[in-house]
């Protein structure tokens, strides 16, 4: 049934209600709806918040950004995890639609004296509503509004006071009240939005080869990989995530580069899960034992570091569950049990589960892998290809490790079609895996991050990766450094969430052969011990960079926020230039809000998408999205170099890639 005054097309909303929307704890996210009423007459309306507990929350007015549209919004901020639910309030205002006609009828002289007898019990009602301490500025104008001897221009003027509007607009007179159905939006932990992902793989954190080849290089351990977590924490990671740490089958290894002729010492792909020594819930044992993962994990969080767990849900033919439950499995017409393909790809070493062949049975065993590793100190898990199971298990898994610890998060590794993506999103995936690394023009970058940080924000999170094992992207291949840090830049300051593999700060980038994406001695298949501390004796690679990047990000409230990028016009198609800021909450920045002059937070990036060529252009900046006047002038510093430039509405930049292939800017305004 429609309400007295309609109010339709509430958002955020998923699925007509059937899946809550999203947000993150101090995360500002928009609610719209259409709200109109019959004839001329005036209305108000706004959004309440309901807490997880069921209290209510101060009802947050809405206003009309594009006048004669009907569509109204506000923006409302959650302050703690939990369930919650909004909905939309209207009603209808007759003060506001007697000041509308008397400002009209009054100077006109017609129908004068009964205007305002009319006006004085309007705000003689309104200030029945009004906390008793405030009371008097409403009795006080009802009075006088009701006393001829008061001329009557000055009476009209008394009733548009500010103070009289700014406690009507706070304390309205309300008729008619209406509302829309509550409507949910499950609010997550900071890390669910905001985040910065390491990914490593601890067995190259052995020894290597000797030069002439005569001794293998050897794994290294859970033990010999905690030294390197003190370099990832100086980067200014948040998360690391370790591909799979358990038992690997024998039966199919594969070799270096993915051949099918492994050597002894070859380690075999951590994604072929399983062998005698045990299957998801074990540690291989040249990594260590269980207390040797908890001692890692202990010493992550002692330096401000989550650790995250692959969860793959596949079987090397050596895995306990092949001969255990061999019904969990696709059986071929030849009897044999039918490996992982995606034609013409073939992945001899793995075995899919079939989810069809004792559903319950498998639901059961993957949700108590997953409680053991949370009752391990994991609190996220990184999902390899979920968009290969069906939704109806990760939505009921997902839900019912929620109920348990709402705090633990899934990230999805769907590299697929955009529905199955998105739906994913919808069930429960806390985040996920783009096509970000795919998206290297201008064009590209701007639609992508419209459709990111537009609808679908209310439901999936990115999280930019800019390389994995799997995908060396052409752009990195041929672009060299440039190119590491133009993605670098982009990835960092465009999503809350991004992520890099290691070995991308020493910019590797070496293919297998030309035109793939996979590396050349990819580390998937064999040990990859780098020598860090001569990389950085020597100031070899970016880390230099990552690390100012990840310190801007935690020092920026505009940049750890999805729902705010704002694209602006450059004359060259190389060049790219976007914005974000923050206001809310009283925060107005990453300090006191002296230097930007109340602007909020705001950054400003403008970047050379050319990692081969120097770019010059004009900028042209929307100043209203960056809280300034068209007309206004302005002062940007760059986080990079540290120089200050006097900035207009229109600019010129010069971009040389090799030496600056940005400007990551923080705005003030012009000291008066």
């Amino acid at each position: 049934m429609i309400e007295r005054i309609p109010i339709l097309d509430v958002e955020p909303v998923v699925d007509c209600g059937r899946w809550p929307a999203k947000a993150a704890v101090g995360e500002t996210f928009g609610v719209s709806a259409t709200v109109f009423r019959e004839g001329h007459e005036m209305l108000g309306a706004g959004v309440v918040l309901r807490a997880p507990d069921g209290t209510t929350r101060p009802l947050v007015r809405m206003s009309e950004p594009v006048p004669g549209t009907d569509r109204l919004t506000a923006e409302v901020t959650p302050d703690e995890t939990g369930l919650w639910h909004f909905r939309v309030e209207a009603w209808g205002d007759p003060v506001a639609h007697w000041l509308h006609d008397a400002k009209i009828k009054v100077p006109r002289g017609q129908d004068v004296d009964l205007m305002f007898e009319e006006g004085a019990l309007l705000f003689a009602r309104a200030a029945e509503g009004v906390p008793e301490a405030r009371r008097p500025v409403l009795d006080s104008l009802a009075r006088d509004l009701a006393d001829p001897a008061i001329p009557v221009l000055p009476r009209l003027a008394a009733a548009s006071a500010p103070e009289v509007l700014e406690l009507l607009r706070e304390y309205p007179l309300r008729e008619l009240d209406s509302a829309s159905a509550w409507l949910p939006v499950v609010v997550h932990r900071e890390r669910a939005l905001f985040g910065s992902w390491y990914e490593f793989f601890p067995r190259s954190e052995g020894t290597a080869s000797d030069p002439m080849g005569r001794r293998a290089p050897t794994s290294g351990t859970l033990r010999t990989a905690m030294k390197r977590l003190p370099a990832v924490a100086a980067m200014g990671f948040d998360v690391v995530y370790l591909p799979p740490i358990h038992p690997i089958g024998r039966t199919f290894r594969k070799g270096p580069n993915n051949t099918l002729n492994p050597g002894p010492h070859d380690p075999g792909s951590p994604w072929a899960i399983g062998s005698e020594e045990g299957g998801h819930d074990a540690v291989h044992p040249e990594l260590g034992s269980i207390d040797d993962f908890d001692a890692f994990v202990a010493h992550a969080q002692a330096l401000g570091l989550e650790v995250a767990l692959d969860l793959a849900l596949q079987c090397s033919p050596d895995h306990p569950w092949v001969k255990e439950h061999p019904e969990w499995f696709t059986t071929r017409a030849d009897g044999t049990i039918a490996y992982a393909e995606n034609p013409p790809k073939k992945y001899q070493d793995i075995y899919p589960l079939n989810f069809d062949n004792d559903p319950e049975g498998i639901y059961q065993e993957v949700k108590r892998v997953v409680l053991h590793w949370m009752d391990h100190g994991v609190r996220i898990f990184r999902v390899d290809n979920p968009h290969t199971k069906p939704v109806a298990f990760w939505a009921r898994l997902l839900a019912e490790v929620h109920a348990i610890a709402p705090d633990v998060l899934f990230l999805a590794e769907a590299f697929t079609r955009p529905a199955m993506m998105h739906t994913l999103g919808k069930i429960g995936f806390h985040q996920s895996y783009t096509y970000f690394t795919w998206r290297n023009s201008k064009p590209e970058l701007e639609e992508y991050l419209h459709e990111l940080s537009g609808d679908a924000a209310k439901y999936m999170r990115p999280n930019f990766f800019v390389n994995t094992p799997d995908i060396l992207n052409e752009y990195l291949v041929h672009g060299g450094r440039p190119a590491f840090e133009i993605r670098a830049i982009l990835a960092a300051l465009l999503s809350p969430t991004w992520g890099v593999y290691s070995g991308y700060e020493l910019i590797e980038n070496s293919p297998v052969r030309p035109g793939s994406e996979e590396y050349r001695d990819s580390e998937k298949y064999q040990y990859r011990p780098r020598d860090w501390e001569a990389a950085e004796r020597e100031g070899r690679g970016i880390a230099p960079l990552i690390t100012r990047l990840n310190t801007l990000r935690r020092a920026h409230p505009a940049l750890q926020l999805l729902r705010n990028p704002r694209f602006h016009h450059v004359d060259q198609p190389d060049v790219i230039c976007f914005s974000k800021r923050r206001l809310g909450d009283g925060q107005v920045g990453p300090d006191d809000g002296a230097s930007t002059g109340g602007l909020g937070d705001v950054v400003l990036a403008v970047v050379n998408l050319n990692p081969h060529h120097v770019r010059e252009a004009t900028v042209n900046l929307d100043l209203p999205a960056l809280g300034l006047d068209w007309s206004e002038e302005f002062v940007v510093t760059d986080e990079l170099s540290g120089e200050s430039y006097d900035w207009r509405q229109s600019n010129y930049v010069r971009l040389d890639p090799h030496t600056q292939p940005a400007h990551i800017f923080t705005v003030r305004r012009t000291e008066s």
